[in-house]
């Protein structure tokens, strides 16, 4: 119990220190150097020879080790994530206001539960990029802003006919009183980063939950958290590789990409080159890639939907995931997750070698579940990938809630799949 604990407690810090996908880069940097890993820069020339190393463009970060005697064509075991979560993102022009009141321009980033950002006190993060080409991170962590809910007096039908919002005109938070005045949020964050404003050329900011992960229940067997889709992973991803560091005959990597909230459409998402580019190279070239592709493993990790006390019809009756019972390998007959039947014999390998238990997630026939990285991956590189990840509650929610004994189930599991030699 005692590790359970504190990989509880650290995933709570790790989740308190990533408000960002830049933020929870940072910090995965700041883990990875602490335990010796090395910056690959993308634009210098390429480092091989054993030991580990990290690569960063923007909010996507990858991370790998190299054993000693690698040679072209050594299999890789790869572990995915997404370091993104659906939010509030500042708009360009952010002072807006109205009757009094100073606001910020915001739109909605991903498939965010609207309603679980009322009335909730929320900080504001992200990063400024500068005319001069340098960025800099920015985190307010206190309550700077709020999305004020209409009172029941104003809205009587709201509970009897639903809540209904317009995220042009009612996710708008308040941040003081008065009249707007262009500059005024970039003013209060250049303070806030120590930077001039007037070097402020753009920034990519977003609104987050300042209230700290708690334990929940009368054993405290829950943890109550913002962004655990997908730090969860991310946090374990990154144990998992410095638990695997070393290993002879197999090379681990661990990528937590951004954007996947909204599709991995991008430069730093799944459907874009940069893992295979990053892979190509550690197999030692696109002629030896063929070979270390055809006996590599990905392992897809994104949290899964725990049956909802409240809405049993909502799931599977014969394949519902439930907290503390280790993470759910996850099944799809159309490809939304990537996991097949060897697949799911070399995460069911993984388990049994680590001790962990394992749930199967397969969502209702009626109910359409959503997807992964894994068929993005999947399809780009030809690796056989398997789907799994913790069952929370209140999924794309402001806050969510899992087991406290479920990352450490999932670390165990994952550093045994990155070790797992058999092909």
């Amino acid at each position: 119990m005692h590790r359970v604990d504190d990989l509880a407690q650290d995933l709570a810090d790790f989740i308190v220190a990533s408000p960002t996908p830049y933020h929870a880069v940072a910090e995965a940097v700041r883990r990875l150097a602490a335990a010796g890993f090395v910056e690959q820069p993308e634009a210098g020339p390429w480092t091989d020879g054993p030991g580990g190393r990290y690569l960063v463009r923007d909010g996507t970060v990858l991370a790998w080790s190299v054993p000693e005697g690698a040679t072209p064509g050594t299999p890789m075991r790869i572990f995915a994530a997404h370091t993104d979560s659906p939010t509030l993102k500042v708009k360009p022009n952010p002072d807006v206001g109205a009757g009094g009141w100073r606001q910020v321009a915001v739109e909605v980033y991903g498939g965010a539960l609207w309603n679980s950002w009322l009335d909730r006190d929320l900080g504001l993060a992200g990063r400024l990029a500068l005319y001069d080409g340098s960025t800099v991170l920015v985190d307010v962590h206190r309550p700077l802003l709020r999305v004020p809910q209409l009172a029941i007096h104003l809205d009587r039908g709201v509970n009897s006919e639903g809540l209904h919002l317009d995220a042009q005109h009612h996710l708008l938070p308040v941040w003081g009183l008065g009249a707007p005045a262009e500059g005024d949020l970039l003013e209060f964050l250049a303070g806030e980063a120590g930077v001039d404003a007037d070097e402020i050329a753009a920034h990519d900011l977003v609104v987050h939950d300042v209230v700290p992960p708690a334990r929940l229940g009368e054993e405290e067997e829950l943890l109550a958290a913002p962004r655990l889709d997908n730090l969860a992973s991310v946090h374990a991803g990154i144990g998992a590789l410095l638990a695997a560091a070393g290993t002879p005959g197999v090379v681990p990597v661990f990528v937590g990409f951004d954007h996947e909230e909204i599709g991995s459409g991008s430069a730093t998402g799944a459907s874009g080159p940069l893992l295979e580019t990053v892979l190509t190279r550690l197999a030692g070239g696109f002629d030896a890639r063929g070979a270390a592709f055809a006996t590599s493993r990905c392992l897809s990790v994104d949290v899964t939907h725990a049956a909802h006390p409240n809405y049993l019809g909502h799931h599977d009756p014969g394949h519902r995931s439930v907290p503390n019972l280790g993470p759910a390998l996850k099944v799809n007959a159309n490809q939304r997750y990537a996991t097949d039947a060897p697949g799911a014999a070399a995460w069911r390998r993984a388990c049994r070698d680590a001790g962990v238990p394992t749930q199967v997630f397969v969502g209702k026939n009626t109910v359409p579940c959503g997807t992964t990285v894994g068929p993005l991956l999947a399809t780009r590189l030809g690796i056989r990938t398997v789907d799994v990840g913790i069952p929370v509650l209140s999924m794309h929610s402001a806050r969510e809630l899992c087991g406290v004994r479920d990352p450490a189930f999932l670390a165990a599991a994952a550093t045994t799949f990155l070790t797992d030699l058999q092909p």
